[in-house]
């Protein structure tokens, strides 16, 4: 943002709305200045995205690939990196993300599932007891060679798991679930409104 607004006679004016695919159906839109962005174009584009149904997220620093895509790609490293070293299968890798940690996070983050995790201690309690283990085990995540190898591995193993389906048909499958799971969280939101 900064860069672009450089050349611009308002900069104060200038913020980015940063989108998620795809942007008809996901809600998270990334709200970013830059150097010369004013508070109050962030306040009002974070209003305004939120009063059209989004869910924005004020980022409070430029970054490269802004905060969403930066987590997929350090999830992505990992299954990557779990595929080149014989660990798992494309599908195994992909049913391992869809159908563990991924059901959770379509109803609520890493942060407040460790919390969760924590038991009755919450997060203090994970993080006495259980964050240790976990950075010992970051320090053991994997960067993978990406070789023509692994692109091929990966290559074959996508067309294996999606069999004779197209791109528009598994594209109408995900649009299906997550209208799905947005409605189920638009009612469990209103069931919460209602009890307070």
């Amino acid at each position: 943002m900064s860069v672009i607004q450089s050349g611009c006679k308002h900069p104060e004016r200038c913020v980015i709305g940063h989108p998620f695919n795809p942007p008809h159906m996901i809600p998270l839109v990334e709200v970013v200045g830059g150097k010369k962005t004013s508070p109050d174009a962030i306040k009002q584009a974070m209003a305004f995205y939120a009063a059209i149904g989004k869910k924005p997220i004020h980022l409070r620093k430029e970054m490269i690939g802004h905060a969403a895509n930066r987590l997929q790609a350090a999830l992505y490293r990992e299954v990557v990196y779990l595929i080149e070293q014989g660990v798992l299968s494309v599908e195994d890798a992909d049913a391992a993300v869809s159908w563990g940690p991924g059901l959770r996070w379509g109803v609520m983050g890493p942060s407040l599932l460790w919390h969760l995790g924590g038991g009755e201690g919450g997060i203090r309690h994970f993080m006495e007891h259980l964050m240790d283990p976990l950075a010992a085990m970051m320090k053991n995540l994997g960067n993978p060679e990406i070789t023509s190898e692994v692109k091929q591995t990966i290559t074959q193993g996508v067309l294996h798991e999606t069999g004779n389906r197209s791109v528009e048909q598994l594209a109408q499958e995900e649009s299906d679930m997550l209208l799905g799971l947005l409605r189920i969280r638009a009612g469990v939101g209103q069931k919460e409104g209602s009890s307070k």
